[in-house]
């Protein structure tokens, strides 16, 4: 996606969360502050977070507030977050993730929701800004449970071109709250300056990368990028004002807030 046209107010573009990161009575992010604000929601499918109750709370809270509901699969590692990374086959990978689609669509199904998308979480996801196998593992698994899922990717990395390749509908992501490194990819959390916090600043790079139609490093270098949706992570303090913030300076530049996918909210 190219950027905004001046005036023109049918552009628009998703903001999404990852949403239902807690862990039976253990709380993660206000998630229902976030649904307020984003047009779609990551649910964890219970390997790194979440568990079946919080999915269809999540499910049922996201169709209530006309939030697209997508599932957020990532390694089977709760006391990590699933942010370290770990050892599996790439058979062992497209196993893991089907088998939390799966739990993901059974949830929904049974709280009369549907999900529309797949976005893979942390480390996993990590692994496959690089690898282009592991991304290859991961959009074969999509598609595998079901051709009609879209395939929400990393802009510029190949978990966009082996979603496309494997036929999926592929949506390009950007991160509003992490910096990026001058290649394009996620700046690592561990060093310094990886995770941005000033919900004013965050909203105007945001702006800026969508206004220019490229990520923005944390050098300065542009590196161009097709934009169809950005991420506010939801498991921080801040969470809400940068979501808040980012929408706001978004729509008073006539850019519409919606769903990636038309067909999300069927």
């Amino acid at each position: 996606m190219s950027g905004p046209q001046d005036e023109d107010s049918s552009y628009s573009v998703d903001l999404n969360c990852d949403c239902g990161e807690g862990f039976g009575p253990y709380a993660m992010g206000d998630d229902a502050a976030m649904l307020e604000i984003v047009s779609s929601a990551s649910v964890a499918c219970g390997f790194h977070a979440g568990d079946p109750h919080i999915m269809a709370a999540v499910f049922a809270a996201a169709k209530a507030k006309g939030v697209a509901i997508g599932a957020h699969p990532g390694y089977p590692d709760l006391w990590g977050f699933g942010r370290r990374p770990q050892q599996f086959s790439l058979a062992e990978i497209e196993r893991l993730i089907a088998y939390q689609l799966g739990a993901a669509l059974g949830v929904a199904a049974l709280a009369g929701c549907r999900i529309s998308y797949v976005k893979v979480h942390g480390a996993l996801s990590n692994l496959a800004m690089v690898e282009r196998d592991v991304a290859r593992a991961l959009a074969r698994a999509t598609k595998a449970v079901d051709r009609d899922l879209s395939f929400l990717a990393i802009a510029g990395t190949p978990l966009e071109t082996e979603g496309v390749a494997a036929g999926l509908d592929v949506a390009r992501e950007i991160y509003a709250d992490r910096a990026y490194t001058d290649e394009g990819l996620l700046a690592p959390r561990a060093s310094a300056g990886a995770v941005l916090t000033d919900p004013l600043a965050i909203a105007a790079r945001v702006l800026a990368m969508i206004e220019e139609g490229a990520l923005i490093a944390h050098s300065g270098k542009r590196v161009a990028a097709t934009i169809d949706s950005i991420c506010v992570h939801g498991d921080h303090n801040g969470a809400v004002a940068t979501a808040k913030q980012v929408r706001m300076r978004l729509e008073a530049k006539g850019i519409r807030i919606a769903p990636f996918a038309a067909s999300a909210l069927k």
